[in-house]
């Protein structure tokens, strides 16, 4: 391990300790959840997904952060994206457990937010297949371009600021990735089975979750591109 490894982990520590160690500080977090879900969605994307990315580069290229990478703007973009995932989350999870009870399932949407049974497991299993097969192709694609803008504008501040070409982007984009496997592999078998797992735990635990998977996705990323 390096100085720069040992200086992430005592970051990592000096953030998420007190969770730990003080019921004032946990029971703070839950109310300050509670009360205001999606800021703390920017703040649990900001910075888990942002993490997930810096170890992934640190994995591919052995460093946590280099000229044009942008740690400061893709914090600031995944905490807007996770403001939008937890609002696809909760859309999702209420609307398709009352489109089972529209054809036919008897209580799905009590079920749901109830004690785990086989019934429950398939309910969060459809929200998870309905989210990621609907949602998440736009979500990865748009991240997927505001990551190349970063990338364009040098990694400084201002791409937040300049306008997204879009039309260039989308038409450089490499497509045969985004859907042989982005697409075709990350959604089928990563993110069906891991939100059927978010959409299993409470309704306030599903957001840090999600933020936390966004990590382990990074991290795998850069093992498999190290790998090849």
């Amino acid at each position: 391990m390096k100085k720069q490894d040992f200086i992430f982990i005592f970051v990592l520590v000096i953030i998420f300790l007190p969770f730990f160690v003080s019921d004032t500080v946990y029971e703070w977090y839950k109310s300050f959840n509670a009360a205001h879900g999606m800021v703390m969605s920017f703040l649990k994307f900001g910075i888990l997904a942002t993490m997930g990315e810096v170890l992934g580069l640190r994995i591919s290229a052995g460093v946590y952060n280099r000229n044009g990478f942008g740690v400061l703007p893709r914090a600031v973009v995944w905490g807007l994206l996770g403001m939008g995932i937890n609002a696809a989350m909760i859309i999702f999870s209420r609307g398709v457990p009352q489109f089972m009870e529209y054809m036919g399932m008897a209580n799905a949407a009590t079920i749901i937010n109830g004690e785990f049974c086989l019934d429950k497991f398939w309910i969060a299993f459809a929200i998870s297949v309905a989210m990621n097969t609907i949602f998440a192709p736009v979500f990865m694609t748009f991240h997927k371009i505001t990551d190349t803008h970063i990338i364009d504008c040098g990694g400084s501040l201002r791409s937040l600021l300049t306008p997204i070409p879009m039309t260039r982007i989308i038409t450089h984009l490499n497509w045969d990735a985004q859907w042989n496997f982005v697409f075709k592999k990350t959604i089928p078998f990563f993110w069906y089975p891991a939100h059927t797992i978010t959409f299993l735990l409470p309704g306030e635990m599903r957001v840090l979750f999600a933020a936390i998977l966004g990590v382990v996705l990074g991290v795998l990323l850069a093992i498999a591109a190290r790998m090849k």
